[in-house]
């Protein structure tokens, strides 16, 4: 008997990476035409939150972390159709990316991190 393997999940920002990436998102943080709430739940002004790192070492599944122009295609398509910021999660036998969390879930949230891995486990343990 097999025993099921760790799930990948992958939150995707709605923000793109890179120099220009974040100089453009602090930019629009300050003017006020950008948001993306898994960016509240991972990082405080500057950097990521401890409680992040702690919370996502305790969990049985590997968290990858990904800005939109950071994407293979099958997780861009995942990603998009869902909207941003998203929480994907890797279906390896159907070589494709369901949502866990989406845009919504996250925003509900308000940047708790511990609320994030209270839902993030429950829709795992749901799947």
């Amino acid at each position: 008997m097999s025993t099921p393997a760790t799930p990948v999940v992958i939150g995707v920002y709605d923000a793109d990476g890179g120099v220009l990436g974040e100089a453009a998102y602090l930019w629009g943080t300050i003017r006020g035409t950008v948001h993306c709430s898994l960016c509240d739940i991972t990082h405080s002004p500057g950097r990521r939150k401890k409680e992040w790192d702690a919370m996502v070492a305790r969990l049985d599944a590997t968290v990858e972390l990904r800005h939109r122009n950071e994407l293979t295609a099958a997780q861009s398509t995942a990603a998009l159709e869902s909207g941003l910021p998203v929480v994907l999660v890797a279906d390896l036998e159907r070589q494709r990316y369901d949502v866990l969390l989406d845009a919504q879930d996250l925003d509900g949230l308000g940047g708790d991190v511990a609320a994030f891995g209270e839902l993030l486990q429950a829709r795992l343990a749901a799947r």
